[in-house]
Order: C-alpha cells, then structure tokens, then sequence
C-alpha cells in the first residue's frame, strides 16, 4: 500500500480532498504525544490500494507551532511514497512559499489547485500549464466540493513514477536559509505575474479597507455583534417555547405511566422533578440558541469575516503581551466556552495559550445569555423593547471584551510572564458560504456535541437539587439552610444568599440559575418556570431585588466560575489540575470584586 502525505496551508480545501478521495474509509486521533488532530483514510484506485495522511495545516516547513511542527516532522521523516500540496487557487501566492519549500525536500510531490471554479467566479484567471512547466512538478486543478478533478488526481497518483531521494533531514537546511529564502520569493512573483490575472482584487481590496480599518472596523464590528445575538435572540425564542410545551405534556404521559407501573413516590420524584425537568429545562434553554449562534458564526467563518475580526482586535491583545489569535477562540467562547477552550490549540506558545484558556470564560456563552436578557428585560429596559435588550446585552459583551484585554494583561505581567510572539494572520477571500454544509456541521460538531456534554454533567445536578430541597432538618429544607449560611456573603457583595447558592448548583449548567432562583423564594420542591417576566420580576422585587441586585447579577452571570463541561476541557486541554483550579478562580475574583466596586458606588451616589 503507497502512502501519500497530504499537505497545505489553513482553509485551502485539503480537508475536503481527502473527504472526496478516502469518502468513508477514514478516521481520527491525534498524533503520538500531541494534542494536534491526525486523520488517515484509504482508497483504492486501479486494483491499487492508497493510504492517506492529511497533515495539520501549515503555512511553512520552518516550524513555529506544534501544528506546523508535526507536518515539518512527517515531511522530514521516511514514511512516506509521495507529498500532494494542495493549494488555494484564490491566492496561489501565499501557497507557493510551501511548494518551493517541499519541492526542496522532496522529488515526490504533485501540487493540486484547488477551488478553480470559484476562481473563474471571481473573474482569476490562472494558466495551470505553464506553472506546471515553471514548476517542473506536476499540477492539477480542483473543485474538491463539487468533485471536480479528483478522478484526474486519483490517475496522476496511479501513475507517479517514485524517484530516488538524498537524505531529507540533509535537504530541510537548505530552506532556513536567508538565500533560499530570498531566491524563493523572487521565483514567486515571477511566477504569479506570469500564470495569474486577476480582475476582481480591487474590490476585494476596497472591502478591507473597511473593514480592517482602525475607524470603521470596530463600530462594524459592534453592530454585527448586535444583529447576531438579535438574531439569535428572537429565532430561540419560539423553539424553546415549543420545547417547554412539549416536555410538559411529555411529563404528564411520563407520570401517568410511572403511577400506571406502581414506582415508589420518592423515586418518581427524583426521577421527574429531579433529573427530568432539569433535563428538559436546560435542553429547552440551550439547544435553540446554539441551533442558530453556531451556524451564524460558521457561516462569519466561511464569508471570510472572522479573520478579519481577529486582525483588527489583534493590535489590543498584542499591547497585553498575548497572542492575537486568542480573538477567534473568544469569538467562539460566545457559543460555548469550552470550544473556545478547545480552540485555544491553534496558539503556538504555551503561555499565551494558557492565557486565553483562563480567560475565555469571561466572555458569556450561550447558556448565559438567557438570564442576561431575562433580567435586562425586567430591570432596565422593559418586556417589549427588544431593541434596547440587544444594545444593553452587546454593552455586556463589550464590558466582557475590555476584561479580557485587562485580566490578558495582568496574567502576562503575574502569572504567565512573557512577551507577544508573532504569527502569520491569515485575510482569506471574501467567499459564499455553503449554508445547508453550514447548518449540517454546526449542528452535528458543535451544537449536538456540546448539548450531549452538558446533559451528561446536569443529571446529577438534578438529583442533588430535588435532593436538597425536599429532604428537611428539622422544620427547613437543606437547600433553605444553605440558602440561610451564604446569606451574609451574598448581602456583602449586594446580591444574597440564594443567588449564590444557585450559582453553584448551576455550577452544570449556567441555563438553570435563574429557576434554582425562582424555585428557593417559592420555597419548592422542584424547578418551576414562569409565566411571565412581570410575574417574575415581581417575586424577585418582594424578596428584596433592587436596581443594585439586578446590575450585580448580571456582573455575576458574566465574570463567575465556568461550567463543569467547561472545566473538564480545560483539565484535559492543559493536563493540569492547578491550571484548571486558576481558570475557575480567576473570573470569580473579577466578579466580586465588580460587585463589590458596584456596591460601593450605589451607597456613595
């Protein structure tokens, strides 16, 4: 069986060519001693059979991450009969660097054009043949989605005649340096003037200077962050209404057959006010935002916008001696704070790594937003002005974003000492997006996946909830004397006790804090919904709510501990048991102490 080496920078399409060519013969893991993906699939061709290895994506052989390093290491090594670069035809330039690279280590290459089509569409004209001949290696045209050119990919492997190779480790000197290099780029842009003809750049170019640009970029910004969670905010609202209607006419179906069955009252009690409505609230609360917010992100992603978000917050993460990609794994700590977490693998450094990890909750997934705009509604702006909802929750965010850049800061100077490292930020081509592969990834990688994690950790919350309010010492249930011995904490810092109690029973699941709430001033036996947020404003003014409460709250909702699933990604990520412990301590003293400062200005003003 040959085996092929499958290679190229970030985003030029090599994950979908190896999709098209192993379909389903493929699967996953990670490489010996690193936490960067691997996949290997095989195929067969000609009554041959192929092995394919698709590398991490990297822009050079000169490694400076571990991505990079793991591909660097696997060209240099010998397990392999041949290397296919693959190549984004919308900006050959940029990919040519690593073609020189590995046309130096190797005799055994085959460079793939991919997205031609889309190319053509934008009015770039590239003449194939003659970078075949300038190359002197063989060179191929896709359009790996539509599987345009894989049959002629599959017959050029076939028919590959293997050459004799010098030691590669021999050759890799060679590409560090300086004259190489220089010989290299001056190749490049001969080559690019003579093969490539574009029409369209300059209103590609116009784009960005809008949207990287230091006035207008960050107002575009804000009010496309605004649009998004408007967005997300009025599309969940009617699947979680049709989701909490369905659940409760499932309960009652549910009860009827337990009773029907003779279950015990006790069990029966756990079992549906304990784990099933614990269950069905977050699942209700959760899934329809992620539903929405993941696709739109995705789809940010695939237009070409989040690089160009990363490159204008870049500037303001490198003054806090961390790294600018730490922006796109904030970015996706808007959906949920432990695929941020899980993100934060394409930083190279470690230290700067760490910093975005421990940060990350600082910014409000999407479990959080529904207690954000619950409260926002009652306290601040009313029920019916959506508007001024959106623009207060976008204010949060944007309060979320300046503590992260200051929290960044102070851990670059305390902690996790050290300078900024430069990296390559990569401003893809504007694209139309694929939205029905869109909706189907997003939901399948992270919205399912996330709710599944989620699930699995709130069970025993619900458990321990139904519990601790319906077991009783003496004349108080147990969660009434917890409520009673943090009560004074919670006074201190202008909230009280039964807030802080529901923040750590909600320690699963951010989704339920505000029912635990409702549940412990109605002294209940289960989680309760309610019907309407004036109904619910007014229970939380007659058990001593002010404006103060309601403004620390939200301070609360935003800076506090992150979720289990959350921590457990950070643990695993890290390795670390104490890294874990300081990404929950972290946000917790940030949020006091807001609370705190907040506090003191009510009593002086």
């Amino acid at each position: 069986m040959k085996r092929i080496a499958l290679i190229g920078n970030p985003n030029v399409g090599k994950s979908t060519i190896f999709n098209s060519l192993t379909g389903m013969h493929q699967h996953t893991g990670n490489w010996p001693g690193k936490t960067v993906a691997s996949a290997k699939g095989t195929f067969n061709y000609k009554n041959n059979s192929y092995e394919l290895i698709d590398l991490p994506g990297t822009y050079s052989l000169v490694a400076s991450s571990e991505e990079e390093t793991v591909s660097r290491d696997y060209i240099l090594s010998n397990n392999y009969d041949l290397v296919v670069v693959v190549c984004d035809a919308l900006c050959l330039e940029r990919n040519l660097n690593l073609v020189f690279q590995i046309k130096e280590i190797t005799n055994n290459i085959i460079v793939v054009v991919n997205l031609i089509n889309e190319a053509k569409k934008k009015k770039i004209e590239l003449n194939l043949e003659r970078l075949e001949k300038e190359l002197n290696i063989k060179v191929i045209g896709t359009e790996a989605r539509n599987n345009i050119g894989i049959d002629k990919l599959k017959e050029e492997i076939a028919c590959f005649k293997l050459k004799e190779e010098l030691d590669k480790k021999e050759k890799y000197k060679i590409i560090k340096d300086e004259s190489f290099i220089l010989e290299a780029n001056n190749k490049i842009i001969e080559i690019i003037k003579n093969i490539v003809s574009d029409k369209n750049k300059h209103k590609t170019n116009k784009l960005d200077k809008i949207l990287t640009n230091k006035y207008t970029a960050i107002p575009i910004m804000f009010i496309l962050i605004m649009f998004i969670f408007w967005l997300t905010i009025i599309g969940a609202n009617y699947p979680s209404k049709m989701l909490f209607a369905f659940f409760a006419k499932s309960e009652g179906y549910i009860n009827k057959f337990l009773i029907y069955i003779n279950i015990p009252n006790w069990l029966n009690g756990l079992l549906m006010d304990g784990i099933y409505k614990t269950l069905t609230w977050v699942i209700a609360v959760m899934l329809p935002p992620m539903a929405i917010f993941f696709p739109l992100f995705t789809l940010l992603e695939d237009l070409g916008i989040l690089p160009r978000v990363a490159f204008n917050l870049d500037k303001g993460f490198n003054k806090c001696n961390a790294c600018g990609k730490q922006a796109l794994c904030m970015m996706m700590g808007f959906g949920c704070n432990a695929a941020g977490v899980v993100g934060t693998r394409i930083i190279d450094s470690k230290r700067e790594r760490l910093i975005a990890i421990i940060t990350n909750s600082l910014i409000p997934c999407n479990g959080r937003f529904p207690t954000l705009i619950a409260i926002i509604s009652m306290f601040l702006v009313g029920t019916n002005t959506s508007f001024f909802t959106v623009f207060y929750l976008s204010l949060i965010i944007l309060l979320a974003v300046i503590m992260t850049f200051m929290v960044s800061y102070l851990l670059s100077k305390t902690l996790l000492k050290g300078y900024p490292s430069s990296f390559i930020l990569e401003l893809p081509p504007y694209r139309k997006p694929q939205f029905l592969k869109i909706i189907i990834r997003s939901i399948f990688d992270k919205t399912l996946h996330v709710l599944g994690r989620s699930i699995i950790v709130t069970i025993p919350i619900g458990i321990i909830i139904w519990l601790s309010s319906n077991i009783n010492i003496g004349s108080e249930s147990i969660l009434t004397i917890i409520n009673n011995f943090f009560d004074p904490v919670g006074k201190f810092i202008g909230l009280d006790g039964v807030i802080l109690v529901a923040f750590i029973l909600g320690f699963p699941a951010n989704e339920i804090v505000l029912p635990i709430v409702l549940m412990s001033y109605l002294k209940l036996n289960s989680l309760t919904d309610y019907n309407s947020l004036l109904e619910f404003k007014s229970i939380l003014v007659n058990n001593n709510w002010t404006t103060l409460t309601a403004i620390n709250m939200l301070i609360l909702v935003l800076f506090h501990f992150p979720c289990a699933t959350t921590c457990l990604t950070i643990k695993k990520e890290t390795n670390s048991t104490k890294w874990m412990l300081v990404s929950i301590i972290v946000p917790l003293i940030v949020g006091i102490v807001l609370c705190i400062i907040n506090k003191i200005i009510f009593l002086v003003f």
